[in-house]
């Protein structure tokens, strides 16, 4: 499957971007303040013009707006909860790390950076830790991964959506799909991640942690 490919040829600087807010909407969501996306954005902007960038979610027109307005990148919208809710519904959760290499077909060291928002929390151990190496083996030296990772599992969970509000918050809504979450601690996600450095990891207001990992 291929992915959608957004490219900008420029970028502006962050003080001239000027991206409509996303719209109220029904249901349940929360708006919670983010102290990793900021730190994110920075490392982007710091690698070479245009920066490749890889979005785990769906597609998001204030997202795609605003990180083509922010950043001038290369974006590719993967939307891996498709994927993720086929695999879960199917009971193949085995194959998904086979899925998600192939989709994912993205050379060495090509990648600046990825946002996997709460993916690796619907993922065992073995599959976690396959899917980061292949994110790791993909991401230039001076990259990014920004996540989002539960602090205790929860039977059924559901998927979420996250928009970009501005540059310190993001709008949680729920997305179509569930599965049971999983809570991976610290150590774990550190050895999952072999080869990228935790720069930083904060406990959010809705019990989960936001981590940003870094490639030298």
């Amino acid at each position: 499957m291929l992915s959608d490919l957004l490219r900008w040829g420029t970028k502006r600087a962050p003080e001239t971007t000027a991206v409509p807010k996303p719209p109220a909407v029904k249901g349940i969501e929360a708006i919670i303040s983010s102290k990793g996306l900021p730190k994110f954005l920075s490392a982007l902007s710091n690698q070479p013009s245009p920066a490749s960038l890889i979005d785990f979610g769906p597609v998001i027109g204030t997202n795609v707006a605003y990180l083509g307005e922010r950043l001038g990148c290369k974006l590719f919208i993967e939307d891996l909860t498709n994927e993720l809710s086929r695999h879960l519904k199917s009971g193949t959760m085995d194959a998904l790390p086979d899925a998600v290499e192939l989709r994912l077909r993205h050379g060495d060291a090509s990648v600046d950076g990825i946002l996997c928002w709460d993916f690796f929390d619907f993922l065992k151990k073995p599959a976690a830790q396959r899917v980061a190496q292949h994110l790791v083996n993909m991401l230039r030296p001076g990259g990014a991964i920004m996540g989002y990772f539960a602090i205790s599992d929860v039977e059924r969970s559901n998927f979420m959506k996250y928009e970009i509000v501005d540059d310190q918050s993001m709008r949680h809504r729920q997305h179509t799909g569930s599965g049971a979450r999983h809570a991976h601690p610290n150590r774990e996600i550190i050895r999952m991640f072999e080869g990228l450095t935790v720069a930083e990891s904060f406990l959010l207001k809705n019990n989960s942690r936001e981590i940003l990992l870094r490639k030298k």
